[in-house]
């Protein structure tokens, strides 16, 4: 492969790399120990060769899976990160990159519609839904009949000044960066960073006493699986965040060439405006007129 300096063109033809499999598998056993996991929180079996898989791993297979990805995720990150160093990521090559992120954000967007979209049809046609879940019929309403839910205006509302104020310090963090201000750079990151941490500590105890669980009703089943995949995203976005304060202390980003920066911000801030609509449709909207468990 010629060198960089003897290039006479603007794009990069990466050597052959591991990761795009490796990662594929991480994510195929994750989603299949997923499945696993949630009928053994279910109570449902589910065989296969003759081996009741979600008895037998439970939740171990998911972290392995969960381990293969994030190990794929840093071997093929820290490659990007190499290749960039040695001036690979040449202007056409970073414009792509950019279409690249902007791409796995719509995914990302299309993923949550999803779950927003099951979630309305369970809520829309509470009657239908509980029936056709087999589910217990809760009265035909929503939320069910005689549940309990959580209250917005606490620790719901305090996550949602967390996440608002984390979009506000990685502002302030990106603007340093463009006027050549490492110490409010790292300032802006390291604050991102200690607010992503504790919204998932507060998310984690909002779940260790939530009134209701997963397995319950359609409505928990539904509540956890978007704010869950969703407290997920924070996770990998604080990692992501993360990354960059260490690169940052590295030296590592400059005013024009600081895209991997630029893509953490991007996330972050779809991380937000997605907590938003689910704060407002989930906690607020879907628990109006329910008694509020205190």
């Amino acid at each position: 492969m010629a060198s960089a300096e003897g290039k006479k063109h603007d794009y990069h033809i990466i050597d052959p790399s591991p990761w795009p499999l490796l990662s594929s598998i991480g994510a195929l056993v994750m989603m299949f120990g997923a499945v696993c996991y949630m009928r053994w929180l279910n109570g449902a079996e589910f065989h296969l060769f003759g081996v009741d898989m979600a008895a037998t791993f439970k939740f171990w297979l998911f972290a392995i899976g969960l381990i293969i990805t994030l190990y794929s995720m840093f071997g093929w990150w820290a490659d990007a990160i190499k290749e960039g160093n040695e001036g690979h990521h040449t202007r056409v090559v970073a414009l792509h990159l950019r279409y690249g992120m902007i791409m796995f954000i719509a995914s990302e967007v299309m993923f949550f519609v999803a779950w927003f979209w099951v979630y309305f049809d369970a809520s829309l046609y509470a009657n239908e839904a509980i029936q056709a879940t087999r589910v217990e019929f809760l009265g035909g309403q929503w939320p069910p009949k005689g549940l309990e839910v959580l209250d917005p205006w606490h620790l719901p509302l305090y996550n949602t000044v967390i996440l608002l104020l984390s979009g506000t310090t990685v502002t302030w963090a990106h603007h340093a960066l463009l006027h050549n201000d490492r110490k409010g750079l790292i300032q802006g990151l390291a604050l991102t960073v200690a607010l992503g941490v504790l919204f998932s500590f507060v998310q984690v105890y909002e779940y260790i006493h939530a009134p209701f669980a997963f397995k319950d009703s359609i409505y928990g089943a539904t509540f956890f699986m978007a704010t869950g995949f969703h407290g997920f995203h924070v996770f990998v976005g604080t990692i992501f965040l993360l990354v960059c304060l260490l690169r940052a202390a590295a030296g590592a980003f400059t005013p024009d060439r600081h895209f991997g920066f630029e893509a953490a911000a991007w996330y972050w801030h779809f991380v937000d405006v997605v907590w938003l609509f689910l704060f407002f449709a989930i906690y607020v909207w879907g628990g109006w007129g329910a008694p509020v468990y205190s």
